[in-house]
């Protein structure tokens, strides 16, 4: 049993933790959530003791073995599978004792521990852990000074899994890993013995490996039982508790304070009222619920474009005259919604590159509709945001002809209006610079986004809003990302990257996971079965046809209010020329009381009209959304 009680922590005199408590069972897979900011990696270095306690108690049984990755990648020459091996310190020490003891007894205890470790079955073992995250034989054995810094990441992850320690302390450790290996790490987890404590704001690892969710809000903890949507439940259902607890406390408050206001001066009924007041006085105010205004996501809409946007026909791209890709042949129609799916290094990126216009076609044909505007997102944006600027001069330097007004719609449709506006960059949040980033690439209404890898800094909510903004969107999407949650979303066609080409795949996300972890005995080279292609084909018509329905109800309900919009501009003027004959200027000016009346009932009705189409419009869309969900 872990506990924790009353833990306080402050950093740079900023409170983080306040009062948070937590009994967390032995054996127990808990998932740790809550907004960026909220404190989920303060209390993780709390528990592993590199964080100072301000006040409160932690206690850990004393034989516990602590697992917790590095925030820094390993490097130097070792290879991958040299430094997976030696993260096991204990089989290191004893293997090296024993080619030196000399001690008969000693040599006897130092083979039964190794035995006991199953120390001679560790290469291979940590060989399936890496192949696991993604690198095959040779990478295994290339020194790590020749990785990026996301794979250098996984090993250290793979390491950290190879001790198999008592309690597992995990901080999002998907980040760096693509689909495929999240899957993978999603199996490992779930048959972990041990204690472990993740933080993740993906919410299909929540569901598939945690019994136990640790939400921590304004520094405090509360620890719910069953994964991710079980904690959703339960959080909303204890949300209408706390609004009508709330309601009805204030409703006693007005009726105690009228009580109070009404008989207090009189002599009769000075007592109770003074009574009452004590009890008005007595009582705690229970709190609204916190909701964050800026947890807003926006995308301009484009204007309607004829397909198709984009053809790739028998295309190759690549670096430096080595292709990546060979023979792809793609279609992209304005709200389309594509997902690209495979390993990292196939040539996601090299793809969404190419449709980005940042790489030319080396073989075969590429048509782009002359009109078409796209939108890059990349974590490489994020990272190269000017921290001392603010986001109005990111803004305002890149729309350099737009108005001041125009260029502060833009950033408030991401959540950045007031103070947050002038805020310098180095002070946001990663998921307030990941909404930057969509803001400045989404500046022009791009006909098409590309969107990659956008959920890395977003928390859970955050990444619901994103969903929103994506399906209310009317531009096409191409996503590539390892959250399965938003691609089941989100995408209507998944695009499978490997083996050098692109080839459109017929299956479901599920069929899709299944394939990958070789649920469906025929390994790696399945294909989906065909009753499987045709509900997949038929979830994703379903799915594009339920969003072009609501879009074009969204249309409608924006074109009646801009419509009312302008009668009631109309109205305005008319009642200026009736009561005020002399100040009427345009059409209203020298009309008759008689003829501006007519006119005023003409626009009168025109607005019942629109109003009608408004109402029905939304009740439609309100009817298809509670349908759909």
């Amino acid at each position: 049993m872990i506990n924790f009680t009353n833990l306080k922590v402050r950093l740079g005199g900023t409170p983080i933790l306040e009062g948070a408590s937590a009994a967390l069972p032995p054996g127990a897979k808990i998932g740790m959530v809550g907004r960026n900011g909220a404190g989920k990696s303060t209390l993780m270095r709390a528990i592993i003791g590199e964080l100072e306690l301000d006040d409160g108690a932690i206690e850990i049984p004393n034989d516990t073995t602590i697992g917790y990755i590095a925030q820094d990648a390993p490097e130097g020459e070792a290879t991958p599978l040299e430094t997976v091996l030696a993260a096991h310190r204990e089989r290191g020490r004893l293997l090296a004792e024993a080619e030196t003891a000399t001690d008969m007894q000693r040599i006897s205890d130092i083979h039964e521990r190794l035995n006991a470790m199953d120390a001679h079955a560790a290469p291979a073992r940590a060989a399936r852990i890496l192949d696991g995250l993604g690198f095959d034989e040779a990478m295994q054995n290339r020194p790590l000074h020749t990785f990026s810094g996301g794979w250098r990441m996984r090993v250290g992850l793979a390491a950290l899994l190879f001790t198999d320690p008592d309690l597992l302390l995990l901080d999002e450790p998907s980040n760096h890993l693509d689909l495929e290996a999240t899957l993978w790490l999603e199996n490992f987890l779930a048959a972990y013995r041990g204690t472990m404590l993740v933080i993740s704001h993906e919410r299909d690892l929540l569901n598939n490996v945690a019994d136990h969710i640790l939400h921590l809000t304004q520094g405090k903890t509360k620890l719910y039982p069953g994964g991710y949507d079980a904690f959703e439940k339960q959080r909303a259902e204890h949300a209408a508790h706390t609004a009508a607890a709330r309601e009805k406390q204030l409703a006693e408050q007005q009726k105690l304070k009228a009580f109070v206001d009404r008989w207090r001066a009189k002599a009769h009924a000075a007592k109770q009222a003074q009574s009452r007041l004590k009890a008005l006085n007595r009582m705690s105010p229970i709190a609204a619920a916190v909701e964050d205004p800026t947890l807003t996501f926006g995308f301009p809409s484009p204007g309607e474009m004829r397909p198709p946007m984009i053809v790739l026909d028998d295309a190759a791209v690549g670096y430096d005259g080595k292709p990546v890709l060979r023979n792809v042949s793609l279609r992209i129609d304005p709200e389309d919604r594509l997902a690209f799916l495979g390993r990292n290094g196939n040539g996601k990126t090299t793809l969404a590159r190419l449709l980005a216009r940042q790489l030319e076609p080396m073989a075969g044909e590429m048509a782009v509709h002359g009109r078409t505007r796209v939108g890059y997102f990349t974590q490489y944006q994020v990272e190269e945001l000017d921290g001392d600027d603010t986001p109005l001069a990111h803004m305002t330097r890149i729309m350099p002809d737009a108005k001041p007004g125009a260029v502060r719609a833009q950033l408030g449709r991401f959540g950045f209006s007031g103070d947050k506006a002038t805020m310098r960059v180095a002070k946001l949040s990663g998921g307030e610079r990941a909404r930057l980033a969509l803001a400045l690439i989404t500046r022009d209404a791009p006909h098409l986004l590309i969107l990659d890898e956008p959920t890395n800094h977003l928390d859970v909510d955050a990444r619901e809003a994103l969903v929103q903004a994506l399906n209310d969107y009317s531009g096409a999407v191409v996503i590539v990302s390892h959250d399965r949650h938003m691609l089941e979303l989100t995408a209507d066609r998944l695009i499978l990257i490997g083996e050098g080409t692109a080839t459109e795949f017929e299956g479901s996300i599920d069929d899709y996971t299944d394939l990958v972890l070789g649920r469906n005995g025929a390994g790696e080279s399945a294909e989906p079965k065909e009753g499987s292609r045709k509900k997949g084909r038929q979830a994703r018509q379903e799915a594009a046809e339920a969003r072009k329905r609501t879009q074009a109800l969204r249309k409608e309900i924006t074109a009646s209010e801009h419509a009312i919009a302008k009668l009631e501009a109309e109205r305005t003027a008319i009642d200026r020329a009736m009561f005020a004959p002399e100040d009427a200027t345009g059409k209203y000016a020298g009309k008759t009381m008689t003829e501006l009346m007519k006119q005023r009932a003409d626009i009168e009705a025109k607005i019942e009209q629109q109003e009608e189409r408004w109402t029905a419009a939304s009740e439609t869309l309100e009817a298809s959304e509670t349908t759909t969900a």
